[in-house]
């Protein structure tokens, strides 16, 4: 698809983040004119945006006030929030200000500018635990069962833009992201630094960077869509045997005795967004992104 939305850039928060850092080139690569939210301009990531011909908005969502979020989403035709407190162990407080406060504060200076379309990115988290079966965009959420304040505190986000929708009419989407990998990210090193008491074949719902892209590209310019939810994620998960084998770590015969909790942990369909959004993987599974040099 390489239709733009509009002559005005997206705004998309956390350019410089994980997500935000791949999802820009893509955006730009479409057509669509990007203004990406920054805290440091002068940093490496924030300099390869802007020589990929990215506008660059200084701003920090957790110390914005009422101006600063007009000033960075004035002139803008849509945005995609990316920006989360997620990698760096938020406290209660910090998340529900990051990721719930700062997020509807966000929304409302939009709706103030005339700018309805948001794209909100939340986390396949919010589903909780308890399931018996892969979860769908109307399964229960909660009660949280891993991923501390982070999740709770994007439960909270989507109900007050949901609210937002119903009060002022904000054209929302929200896309439940599964585990985010590939194009060079450490996600999965670094969640193999965690301490796991997972049996060998409990599984990890992924989605590659190229595949969040697509998701939020789909969401961001289709019409007809206002307040509705969908899972982003890959065909298949993996299982831990399976990603200890790709990091290059042995199992432990211990692995093999542990109990089996929560098997559908986590695990999301992703059919709504293929039937809704014409969402296909570009690699449905790890192992496709492996063989294609994508991780």
């Amino acid at each position: 698809m390489t239709t733009t939305i509009s002559a005005k850039p997206v705004l998309i928060t956390g350019g410089t983040g994980k997500v935000g850092s791949r999802l820009i080139p893509r955006v730009l690569s479409q057509g669509d004119p990007v203004r990406a939210l920054v805290r440091d301009p002068e940093s490496e990531a924030a300099l390869r945006l802007r020589a990929a011909g990215a506008e660059l908005v200084v701003g920090d969502l957790a110390t914005l006030d009422a101006a600063g979020f007009k000033d960075v989403v004035d002139g803008t035709a849509a945005v995609i929030h990316l920006a989360a407190t997620f990698r760096d162990s938020p406290t209660p407080e910090r998340a529900t200000a990051v990721n719930t406060d700062a997020s509807t504060a966000l929304a409302e200076a939009a709706l103030d500018a005339g700018v309805t379309r948001f794209v909100f990115a939340s986390t396949n988290l919010v589903y909780g635990g308890g399931h018996h079966a892969p979860q769908d965009e109307q399964a229960e959420l909660g009660p949280i069962a891993w991923g501390g304040p982070y999740p709770v505190s994007k439960v909270a986000a989507e109900k007050s833009l949901q609210d937002l929708r119903i009060r002022r009419g904000l054209d929302l989407r929200v896309l439940r992201l599964a585990f985010v990998y590939g194009d060079g990210d450490p996600h999965i090193e670094e969640f193999m630094q965690r301490p796991l008491d997972w049996h060998s074949s409990r599984r990890l719902q992924m989605v590659h960077h190229a595949d969040v892209a697509q998701g939020a590209l789909l969401a961001l310019r289709a019409e007809g869509l206002s307040g509705e939810v969908f899972n982003i994620a890959d065909d298949s998960a993996a299982t831990l045997a399976e990603i200890y084998r790709y990091v290059g770590r042995e199992l432990t015969p211990d692995m093999a005795e542990r109990e089996v909790t929560e098997p559908w942990f986590g695990i999301v369909q992703n059919g709504k967004a293929r039937r809704v959004l014409g969402y296909r993987p570009l690699y449905p599974t790890m192992w496709q992104a492996v063989d294609a040099g994508a991780m």
